[in-house]
């Protein structure tokens, strides 16, 4: 639907389409540049404080992984126009509002329709220096993967909608949505690394694939490694998995080259459509050691998965998953 879209010729367009990058980003003067991003979405968690909490730092995360430093949002929300939702719809704004306030965030607007079904989510502007973008084209050989989520908030939502998800499972997945990717972003910027993407829709495997083929590079991944969420691997095994993890799967297998001691779950699970998921960091090996330290000490994860690798693959392959 996109390539009915017409070819950006604007010089001031630094990153556009071309590499499916998180944000686009438009040039205003040589030092200032502007990071854009929308993103919204239908209820994820049944608390509808949460939902708008979600929704909020889901739309933030796409400017911290260009590198960028969000500065103002705008509200999008289509909600029903019965009088009962009404207190629902404040809830979700509210926890928007935290959010955004955590972020430091100002909230200056926005638009509502009426719809049958609730979807809430933002506009976000960021700022950033034109020469310090991280878009999906610099990702380098040498370069290791380091994840900080675990994966799998796609199956656990399908449980919850199942009635067979745990309250613990809930929760965490709950507090893993809503907690901002901004420190974390804050922290791969002072050690400086060479990009970085949020793991959203595509789920690992298709945001990963982004990166590798507008970079012209290749990754090996260690499936053992990947953390997941408690119960998601259960929950896998027992076919609780969303229509878009399935897409995702079918999407981009042709892509990668899964080892036989690869189970089908975690498979699955690298392919599973997120929500506000971690960053995933292309750092340089050099730098490694410093990035995940400094994770670490704020209290997030730092998962080192995978790395860039020369190849060669088989033809057509991009990514190489072992146990």
């Amino acid at each position: 639907m996109l390539g009915q879209l017409p070819e950006i010729t604007d010089k001031n367009v630094l990153v556009g389409l071309a590499h499916c990058d998180d944000a686009g980003v438009y040039k205003i003067t040589d030092d200032i540049a502007v990071v854009l991003t929308a993103d919204f979405f239908t209820p994820i968690v049944d608390d509808p404080y949460f939902f708008g909490a979600i929704a909020a730092a889901n739309a933030l995360s796409d400017i911290w992984a260009m590198g960028g430093r969000p500065v103002a949002a705008l509200n999008l929300a289509s909600f029903p126009g019965d009088a009962e939702f009404r207190p629902s719809l404040k809830e979700i704004i509210r926890g928007g509002i935290d959010k955004m306030a955590e972020a430091g965030v100002a909230i200056i607007g926005g638009h509502t329709i009426k719809d049958k079904e609730p979807k809430f989510g933002y506009a976000v502007l960021g700022l950033i220096h034109p020469d310090k973008i991280l878009d999906n084209a610099k990702a380098q050989p040498g370069d290791a993967l380091i994840l900080t989520k675990p994966l799998g908030t796609g199956v656990i939502s399908t449980a919850i909608r199942a009635g067979v998800a745990s309250e613990a499972s809930v929760e965490e997945i709950t507090s893993a949505m809503a907690a901002l990717n901004r420190r974390a972003g804050e922290i791969m910027l002072e050690v400086g690394i060479s990009t970085a993407t949020d793991i959203t829709g595509f789920g690992f495997i298709g945001h990963l694939l982004e990166v590798l083929n507008a970079s012209n590079v290749l990754a090996r991944l260690h499936a053992g490694r990947v953390p997941y969420f408690t119960d998601a691997l259960d929950f896998a095994r027992q076919d609780k998995v969303p229509g878009g993890t399935r897409a995702n799967f079918q999407t981009f297998s042709r892509h990668v080259s899964y080892a036989d001691g690869v189970p089908d779950a975690q498979k699955m699970l690298l392919n599973d459509a997120q929500t506000s998921g971690g960053l995933l960091i292309f750092v340089p090996e050099g730098k490694k050691g410093q990035l995940v330290s400094s994770l670490e000490a704020a209290d997030l994860l730092a998962a080192h998965i995978g790395d860039i690798v020369e190849g060669p693959f088989e033809e057509g392959k991009r990514i190489s998953v072992e146990p």
